[in-house]
């Protein structure tokens, strides 16, 4: 069989490094990194504050000024300002103009939007306007709730799309009709849009997020000698769960655990409200940490999300280090961890069962140690290479899919 021929890909991210703020803008710097290795010649279009073009590992990156009231949303705006982004989100025909440019600038075969905040929706319609194939790669719950993560404000989460929400949510939907081809990194982040009358006219496949193989990565020894260190690696809000952790922390009663903490809240804080319930003299607070870094110092990672998570991508790169992961059993999670294999799963919010399960793995050395073997193999289907080739094929689809629906509109004029 023939290689796939080089495609011109215009990706548009809602984040993109520098700018870091959870796994969104580093799934997108792995993605831009993969396509350029396939031998795509490949640009990547994101919203900061100053405009630009540079080169970067083989690609180029156009930042363009917002085309929206703000583009970081992580900052505290007022009341007004987040009601006018909102709105504009659903359709802002400055987007449409500002895309419609950039698509006519470098000409691609197809456009891929790897989340859609600040780049917006409209820029699908640009893209249709101009007879481009449109592909979207889910990350969050965007399009389908306001907030992003269809949770309640207490923290309740919604089985589906809400009244509020629905109503608040009708431009996104409305323009899904011109994406292509959709992927998500998880199936259940999917079927949550198409069940919800989303992308109409569109292919999909599940491609999960990518790691790199790490160098020299092994299956874990119990650590006989010394506490059970485990580990919580994501961004300090409630919604990741960090305060059940903690509860857990003081809940579990087996052998001595260490805890080391990484991250921050959005404001750059240690979230106080959310640590304040760990042993202080058993747990060392990171701040932000690099993978690569924060994984040799842990041996079990915990992932306490009380949403749906549309993957997660710190649960492979826990398995890449060969480290199991107890993770919450909804979303993304439940399709990553697999139960006796790489780690456990758990009710999201259940305190006592999270706690049975830190005190069993620090109590069985065997069992930590079948666990993390589990772990480093589970890591391969999502190396880099796999999870290429998997967006070659995908992206394909998305424009052989956008030809034969210009042939069937052609077939429907001539008859």
């Amino acid at each position: 069989m023939n290689p796939p021929r080089p495609m011109r890909i215009l990706m548009a991210c809602a984040a993109f490094p520098p700018y870091m703020d959870g796994g969104g803008p580093i799934s997108a710097l792995m993605l831009a990194r993969m396509l350029a290795g396939e031998g795509h010649v490949l640009r990547v279009v994101n919203a900061a504050d100053e405009e630009g073009l540079e080169r970067l590992d083989g690609f180029e990156v156009r930042r363009i000024r917002p085309t929206n009231v703000y583009w970081n949303y992580r900052r505290p705006r007022p009341t007004w300002k987040k009601a006018v982004w909102h709105l504009l989100e659903n359709g802002n025909p400055r987007a449409f103009q500002v895309m419609r440019r950039e698509i006519a600038d470098f000409r691609p075969d197809v456009l891929l939007t790897d989340s859609i905040e600040n780049i917006n929706v409209a820029s699908w319609a640009a893209a249709r306007s101009l007879g481009v194939p449109v592909a979207h790669t889910l990350r969050s719950a965007f399009l389908l709730c306001w907030r992003g993560v269809m949770q309640k404000p207490d923290g309740r989460n919604c089985e589906s799309q809400c009244t509020g929400c629905w109503l608040t949510s009708l431009g996104k939907r409305h323009f899904t009709r011109y994406v292509d081809a959709v992927c998500g990194e998880s199936r259940e982040v999917i079927e949550r849009h198409v069940s919800a009358g989303y992308f109409p006219n569109a292919l999909s496949a599940r491609i999960p997020g990518a790691v790199d193989k790490v160098a020299g990565a092994a299956a874990r020894p119990f650590p006989a000698d010394r506490p059970l260190r485990v580990g919580f690696l994501s961004v300090h809000t409630p919604f990741k769960g960090l305060q059940v952790l903690g509860e857990a922390a003081c809940a579990a009663t087996g052998r001595p655990v260490d805890y080391v903490i990484a991250g921050t809240a959005p404001d750059g804080s240690d979230a106080p409200a959310l640590t304040r319930a760990f042993p202080p003299e058993r747990t060392r607070f990171l701040g932000w940490s690099d993978p690569a870094a924060f994984f040799p110092q842990v041996d079990l990672l915990v992932f306490p999300s009380l949403g749906r998570e549309a993957f997660g991508r710190v649960a492979i790169e826990a398995f890449a280090h060969g480290v199991p992961v107890l993770g919450s059993d909804l979303g993304g999670i439940a399709e990553t961890v697999a139960d006796d294999h790489n780690g456990f799963l758990f009710p999201p919010g259940d305190v006592a069962a999270l706690a049975a399960l830190i005190d069993r793995v620090a109590g069985d050395g065997a069992l930590y140690e079948r666990l993390s073997r589990g772990a480093l193999a589970s890591a391969e289907p999502y190396y880099r290479p796999h999870v290429a080739a998997a967006y070659t094929r995908f992206l394909t689809s998305a424009i052989d899919h956008a030809a034969a629906r210009l042939e069937r509109g052609r077939e429907q004029v001539a008859s």
